[in-house]
């Protein structure tokens, strides 16, 4: 049950500050959204009483690929080889990453780089980056915000490298993969205990991503199904009694 958001709402200290950790959070780059204005927010007085500001990003449906009208010669352009482009995509990020990592800071990180295990329902597996070394679980942040800026601004930077899209992750230390193995498990507890109450379960609210785990963890699951509910950063999984 892959999920994808169109349309999300998300606060910051200001607007630029907000379209960013939407812009993060979609894995898209700032002319790929539409953005609404829904609160300004306030400074308060004395710092008291304000509120953050509110936005929602839309993200632009992409054109349809012109048809001609008669049928086109096919260009003759020698065959590319998998395994090159592969190689080239995995150095390039790999290299956008430690320099990134220096600017940061962190000259002693390495970075080893690895194709994701195809998910189910997938055409495709992304790049995996997991960062490793002495302080480098700073660049986590809370609920993996960080983790998640660090990654968008890669994806950016190794995109115009490429000169097309590259699907990667960022990962440190195996946050990533230990966050989705505990998921999973939460994922098969909470089916249980809907199976044996009868009663729906409501999950606390998580990105994209977490959300579309547990969503595959139990899509063949036959006593129970999953939906996602509310909006912007509240949004949640419910698993429900069949």
């Amino acid at each position: 049950m892959a999920e994808m958001e169109r349309a999300i709402e998300v606060t910051g200290a200001d607007v630029e500050a907000a379209i960013a950790t939407g812009l993060a959070r979609l894995g898209v780059d700032r002319d790929a959204v539409d953005v609404e204005v829904l609160d300004e927010g306030s400074r308060g007085v004395f710092g008291l009483g304000g509120r953050e500001t509110r936005v929602r990003l839309t993200v632009r449906p992409r054109p349809a690929p012109a048809v001609p009208s008669e049928p086109v010669a096919p260009l003759a352009v020698e065959p590319v080889v998998p395994a090159m482009v592969e190689k080239g995509e995995a150095e390039v990020s790999r290299g956008v990453l430690l320099e990134l990592l220096t600017l940061l800071g962190m000259d002693e990180a390495q970075v080893d780089v690895r194709r994701a295990e195809l998910a189910p329902g997938d055409k495709e597996s992304p790049l995996v980056l997991d960062v490793h070394g002495p302080g480098v679980n700073a660049l986590i942040g809370y609920r993996g915000e960080t983790l998640a800026a660090l990654q968008h601004i890669t994806r950016l930077i190794v995109g115009r490298e490429m000169a097309g899209r590259v699907w990667l992750m960022v990962d440190v230390e195996g946050f990533k993969a230990r966050r989705e193995k505990s998921l999973r498990h939460l994922a098969q507890r909470m089916a249980e205990q809907v199976v044996r109450t009868d009663r729906t379960v409501v999950l606390e609210p998580m990105p994209p991503r977490e959300r579309r785990i547990i969503h595959l963890a139990l899509r063949d699951h036959s006593q129970v199904t999953t939906r996602s509910i509310g909006e912007g950063d509240r949004r949640k999984v419910t698993i429900i009694p069949q």
